[in-house]
């Protein structure tokens, strides 16, 4: 029998079950019915397309958390996401039912002190979804019916909704490129060629960057980095001679995206930096090891990288213009049902890029 609970709401218009997917502890992961709410003013209901699993996603299924956050009661994964808007709220202007939307998960508050400066991926009251950081926690949108708020939705016409998911991401990735400063005629290191890693390349190249280079312990992930333009790729684990060419003197990279969160990534790539150079520190494996020396030696300016806000809408816009294709990047799709095959395949990264749920098809 599948587990009900309510999804409560300060004013809820009529309730109607759906279902969601929910960790309670790693490895398990539920798909439950629940209660939702209709949209209330400036709100919108939207039947969920597409969800894409994420690394934090898995970090949950795995692990029940990462670093110090653990899961403290049932919660509802997902946060890349779209899918069509099915009922509007009093007062939405600009959508339409049936409307095919990418969702942001980042919900500031709009008063904090961060807010306040700009800074909303900084928000101190962030309600961003399928997040065990606070408690109670964010529950996810790996769900059939989402309600949100209107500004959180961007149209995303002439996509498909698989790609439409995709814009979460593509958006941590321009956030970070925004953070390095200008990228015209650099030559860019990427030290970990995951979903962010390969999404990066595609950044950096729409920011003017002259050479991309990659890294990864695996053929296959480095595979997807050459499918989207990487000029050469590099396996750390049989060929990690080839960057030395590139740490000889004082180095040779402008940027380096480390998106690996892994110590080793982050020596080898300041290894290779010239002097004055921008390390961008995007993947999060928990506290690093820092070569402090090469760092200050070299005056590298090293620039932590966290969420997005404005660079939702950047993504979508990227996407539909055709600058940024991100088809091949989406590797595996699985149904509702079927959930948590889609996380037993994006753990595996022999085979997966990014894996995403399919809800309904559009």
């Amino acid at each position: 029998m599948a587990r009900r609970f309510m999804w409560m709401a300060a004013s809820p218009p009529a309730f109607r079950p759906m279902r969601a997917l929910v960790i309670h502890a790693p490895k398990d992961l539920r798909l439950e019915e629940i209660d939702m709410p209709g949209p209330g003013a400036g709100e919108v209901l939207i039947r969920m397309a597409v969800g894409g699993i994420c690394g934090s996603d898995l970090h949950y299924y795995n692990h029940g958390g990462f670093g110090a956050i653990r899961i403290k009661e049932p919660m509802i994964l997902g946060h890349e996401v779209a899918g069509h808007v099915a009922e509007l709220g009093a007062g939405v202007d600009g959508l339409a039912v049936g409307d095919l939307v990418a969702v942001s998960p980042s919900r500031p508050c709009g008063t904090c002190h961060y807010c306040g400066i700009g800074l909303r991926n900084h928000c101190e009251n962030m309600r961003f979804y399928g997040s065990a950081m606070p408690f109670p926690h964010i529950q996810g949108a790996f769900r059939e019916v989402l309600v949100a708020d209107a500004t959180q939705c961007v149209k995303a016409d002439g996509l498909t909704a698989a790609e439409a998911a995709m814009a979460e991401p593509l958006a941590v990735c321009l956030h970070a490129t925004r953070r390095a400063g200008d990228l015209f005629g650099k030559r860019v290191l990427i030290t970990g060629s995951g979903p962010i890693g390969t999404l990066s390349v595609l950044a950096a190249r729409a920011a003017g960057a002259a050479q991309v280079v990659v890294t990864d312990l695996m053929d296959s992930a480095l595979d997807f980095a050459t499918a989207v333009g990487a000029d050469r790729t590099i396996n750390m684990a049989t060929d990690a001679s080839d960057l030395t060419e590139y740490q000889t003197g004082k180095g040779y990279f402008d940027v380096l995206y480390e998106c690996s969160g892994a110590a080793p990534a982050l020596a080898a790539g300041i290894a290779a930096m010239r002097p004055r150079g921008v390390v961008m520190q995007l993947g999060l494996g928990g506290d690093m090891t820092i070569p402090m020396q090469s760092l200050t030696a070299k005056e590298l300016d090293l620039r932590g990288s966290f969420r997005f806000h404005e660079e939702f809408a950047d993504a979508v816009a990227l996407m539909r213009s055709g600058k940024i294709d991100l088809k091949p990047l989406i590797s595996h799709s699985v149904t509702l049902e079927d959930a948590e095959k889609g996380f037993v395949l994006a753990n595996d990264r022999s085979q997966a890029m990014k894996t995403q749920i399919i809800f309904a098809k559009g």
